[in-house]
């Protein structure tokens, strides 16, 4: 409980997930003072944030004011994340924190990205964030098999989870001793060696040669993906467990992630869909039999006054003004202008045909004008395939699909409030949307199920988006499912139950962003394994971070904090796998791999 006698550290203005976890994070892993403001005492995770801050450090009050922030002293508080309610509300709130204390540091979740760049010119020192768009590539890595990445320079470094043994070029161990039955168990960050130059082994798969951790070797020792070793040597851990550092099993490795190539359905996917769906449009008729007689009858006589005037073009020509009832016709008593009498045959078959053509034609074109108009979403294609359905178009719905649209795979999404603002955000990119309240078996028939590569429950009901993964499964036993979990035991209940599957929660992937620009500092992203978290962040060494002249060996913390890359102040790039017996100069930048503790003790350190 924080000294309200000199005031908290940080304040947390919300009582949703996000608020919550981000309580936790400050109070539990950074170990700093915080005041939370809730609407209701009562209500939503209000509760379990009065019970980790005690009642005295939780204000309860609707409407954030300047009294109820004078009141949680934010004119001494070092920070406030303002992480409830919509973009205009925190926006007033954020000016009204920063009129009193102007040095405050101000961290506000925000939806809109574009207006978010212009609050962070407007306020002094404010960072805004939006909780979906932090979240919604881990969904997207999760739902297409793809492994996390995080953008580091010119280069992205991803996670890969594989078993032990596999050829895999990467550049540390993140996680080990991973037991999908008991996610508990996993060790993330695992002992190794000091230098990271010890990683090197050579073209060989032999076990590299372990290093003093004051040793370093020479610089004109070539580093090369192919050369580094599929395992790391390491001691074994101060305990009376003395198995190796990375036994035989699943582990997860950084590394290097090549560019994406987009998925765009090749030309001739698309015409075969279209074509489905005018088999099924005219199949839904009563007519469709007399449809098909006309069609039959039209192809006859084509083909008839193809034959008599020995010339194609001209036959497509004739037929199709004959449909169109604009033929010439033949006059009585006066030569012929066709081919006989059977090409005036084919004429008056062709023109009664085309009697019907015509007006069912012009009523599927008016209808597909009359639902652009009325802002009505287009049905899926009853041909899609190899596509992604995505249930419930929230904040995170509508990021998640618009980046699967954005690789250039097909999205089929499925929203139950036909009022929702997503179904226009979705709409807009001509994506099918599937509405109502039919059941949800039927809306996953239609959304093709059977024909998909992954199913996206990202509802905000944990127990809806059971529902949708439990029915997904029933229709089609081998799909990939994600969900939207936010309970941790219920998550590992899950992948103890289902095989090829993986839960995320947004708050969970979201918190530690907004925890560390709480903080100042700039987390360049997240990298989850399974429902485990590590941050890749950049620190600078300077005056005030006591840092000159120590050696990257004395950041490192086994099992909590690893350094990845270093770029000097003048360099452009960074240097990866960087010798750990360097000295740190000033305005040196290095890139830590950290967990959420480690960085949380590291970002203390260096304050």
């Amino acid at each position: 409980m924080p000294d309200r006698g000199r005031g908290p550290d940080y304040i947390v203005c919300g009582a949703n997930t996000l608020a919550h976890r981000l309580v936790v994070e400050l109070t539990e892993l950074y170990e700093v003072s915080v005041v939370a403001i809730v609407p209701n005492r009562e209500r939503d995770h209000a509760p379990q944030i009065t019970k980790i801050l005690g009642r005295d450090s939780v204000i309860a009050i609707p409407t954030i004011t300047e009294e109820v922030l004078r009141s949680a002293d934010v004119s001494t508080a070092r920070g406030i994340a303002l992480v409830d309610g919509d973009d205009q509300t925190n926006i007033h709130a954020a000016l009204r924190a920063q009129a009193i204390n102007p040095q405050i540091r101000v961290v506000l979740r925000i939806y809109n990205q574009r207006l978010g760049k212009h609050v962070e010119r407007l306020l002094n020192n404010c960072a805004a964030l939006s909780r979906s768009a932090t979240a919604a590539p881990a969904f997207v890595n999760a739902a297409l098999r793809r492994p996390n990445s995080v953008q580091v320079g010119g280069k992205s470094v991803s996670v890969e989870i594989g078993a032990e043994g596999e050829s895999a070029d990467f550049l540390c161990t993140i996680a080990d001793r991973i037991d999908k039955q008991d996610l508990t168990r996993m060790r993330l960050l695992p002992d190794a060696p000091g230098p990271a130059a010890t990683w090197i082994s050579g073209v060989t798969r032999e076990p590299a040669i372990a290093i003093a951790p004051n040793a370093s070797l020479p610089t004109s020792i070539p580093v090369s993906p192919s050369h580094l070793p599929s395992s790391l040597p390491s001691d074994p851990e101060p305990s009376s467990d003395t198995s190796p550092i990375l036994p035989p099993g699943t582990r997860a490795v950084l590394r290097f992630l090549d560019g994406v190539r987009p998925h765009t359905p090749s030309w001739i996917s698309r015409l075969r869909w279209r074509l489905v769906d005018l088999r099924r449009l005219l199949g839904a008729t009563q007519l469709s039999r007399v449809f098909l007689g006309a069609f039959v009858a039209v192809l006859a006589s084509f083909f008839t006054v193809w034959y008599l005037n020995q010339h194609f073009a001209w036959a497509i020509y004739d037929t199709l003004l004959d449909m169109a009832g604009a033929a010439q016709p033949d006059v009585f008593g006066q030569q012929s202008q066709t081919g006989g009498a059977w090409q005036r045959v084919a004429q008056v078959v062709t023109t009664f045909c085309g009697i019907m053509f015509i007006p069912a034609i012009t009523a599927i074109m008016l209808d597909v004008i009359a639902r652009g108009r009325a802002g009505i979403a287009r049905q899926p294609s009853a041909g899609v395939r190899g596509h992604v359905v995505v249930f419930g178009l929230g904040n995170v719905g509508i990021r998640v699909a618009t980046l699967i649209h954005q690789i250039g795979i097909p999205v089929v999404c499925i929203e139950r409030d036909p009022t929702a603002r997503g179904i226009a955000a979705v709409r807009s990119m001509e994506l099918p949307v599937l509405t109502g309240e039919a059941p949800l078996e039927d809306q996953l028939r239609k959304a093709r199920v059977h024909r998909c590569r992954a199913v996206l429950a990202l509802t905000g009901d944990d127990a809806a988006n059971l529902e949708a993964a439990l029915e997904a499964r029933a229709l089609a036993p081998d799909v990939r499912v994600v969900l939207r979990l936010f309970d941790d035991d219920f998550a590992t209940q899950v992948y103890r139950t289902f095989t090829n599957a993986a839960s995320r929660s947004v708050s969970y992937l979201a918190a530690p962003a907004f925890a560390a620009a709480l903080m100042g500092r700039e987390v360049l992203g997240t990298l989850s394994v399974y429902r485990h978290v590590v941050l890749v962040a950049e620190f600078v060494a300077d005056d005030e971070s006591g840092l000159i002249g120590r050696r990257l060996h004395d950041i490192e913390v086994p099992g909590e904090v690893r350094v990845i890359a270093v770029r000097t102040k003048h360099a452009h790039e960074y240097q990866w796998r960087p010798d750990h017996a360097r000295r740190l100069e000033n305005g040196d930048k290095y890139v830590l791999l950290a967990t959420r503790a480690g960085l949380g003790r590291h970002t203390s350190r260096v304050s």
